[in-house]
């Protein structure tokens, strides 16, 4: 698979803060990459050195297999979609959309072409002639996707697009901005918090913390076996227990079942079995949320979390005693 960009060795120092520690990236062509982290995990700030709005402390930036770490940013070929989306209020969104062809002196014919090819892209054609204000934020943010794709970059760099929108046209994007990747094989880097969108949306998911890349892989492989402790519990696995022999376990919620009164006994359980008391009950109408205290085989104590189907276990309040457990298919050792 060949790579669009590549980032060797870089790091990023602001004084005493390290924003990226040393880092080795490569970047699929025509594939969506998400760089996927919490706040200040460096996920930002590898974006925008590849984008040339920063320039690396040390390290190597390859873009199309040639050295671009000084390269600026205009001449390095790439579309961006900010939080923001910066759209000019004064013009159209057709004059917006082709506001960098303007600049790249693409003619005025060829330039109508290739705006009006985009909006078509993104469903906005009808809207050509309308400002900006008159629009809804996703159509805003469709816009600004249009504005970036209309040059035809290497690479299309979305810093957090959807987190400006409401749930319901979050999940929309999502699947906007996947239909048009595939439509037209672009290279896509998404920075993004949400483990949902990441999960949803990549071919190749780098989670990042504190600088450093913490796994990557495609979602299918990344989600059921998270690298350590971090990625296990930014994925969703709230539950951690140990072994006798000290092997850390991590489990999800929905794969937690909860049964009243004490284990059974008998045959050795190979998976995950505890006595627990209940600590709090959480209705949400389909599931709910069941949370307990127990004591791990190591003689820690934990608290657990499960998410259950309300029918069957209607009865479960808190106090009361009950078992919890999981199969062994379902429990995932994890590094510190």
């Amino acid at each position: 698979m060949s790579t669009a960009a590549e980032f060797v060795a870089v790091s990023q120092v602001f004084g005493d803060f390290t924003a990226v520690d040393s880092i080795d990236l490569a970047i699929a062509e025509g594939k969506l990459t998400t760089l996927l982290g919490p706040s200040g995990c460096g996920k930002t700030t590898s974006l925008r050195m590849l984008a040339g709005y920063a320039a690396p402390t040390s390290g190597t930036i390859r873009i199309d297999g040639v050295d671009s770490t000084r390269t600026p940013p205009e001449k390095r070929d790439l579309g961006m979609v900010f939080q923001s989306y910066a759209l000019f209020p004064h013009l159209s969104v057709a004059d917006n959309v082709g506001y960098g062809l303007k600049l790249r002196g693409v003619d005025t014919a060829e330039r109508r072409r290739r705006v009006m090819e985009t909006l078509d892209l993104v469903g906005l054609a009808h809207l050509a002639s309308s400002r900006p204000k008159k629009l809804s934020g996703g159509q805003q943010q469709r816009v600004a996707l249009a504005r970036a794709i209309a040059i035809r970059p290497k690479l299309l760099l979305l810093d957090e697009p959807l987190s400006n929108l409401d749930a319901r046209l979050r999940v929309q994007m999502r699947a906007e901005i996947r239909r048009i990747q595939g439509e037209t094989g672009l290279t896509v880097v998404l920075v993004t918090h949400d483990q949902d969108e990441a999960l949803e949306m990549s071919d190749d998911m780098v989670l990042m913390r504190a600088g450093r890349i913490m796994q990557q892989g495609a979602p299918q492989h990344v989600f059921p076996n998270p690298a350590n402790r971090f990625v296990a519990e930014f994925l969703g696995y709230e539950n951690f227990v140990t072994t006798a022999d000290g092997t850390a376990l991590a489990v999800r919620p929905e794969h937690l079942a909860v049964a009243p009164g004490a284990p059974s006994g008998g045959a050795a359980h190979d998976g995950l079995q505890l006595a627990a008391r209940v600590t709090d009950v959480a209705y949400r109408g389909v599931d709910l949320l069941v949370t307990v205290q127990a004591v791990d085989a190591a003689g820690a104590e934990v608290r657990l979390v499960s998410d259950v189907r309300s029918t069957g276990v209607e009865s479960i309040a808190i106090g009361d005693a009950v078992t919890v457990e999981a199969p062994a298919a379902r429990l995932v050792a994890v590094a510190d």
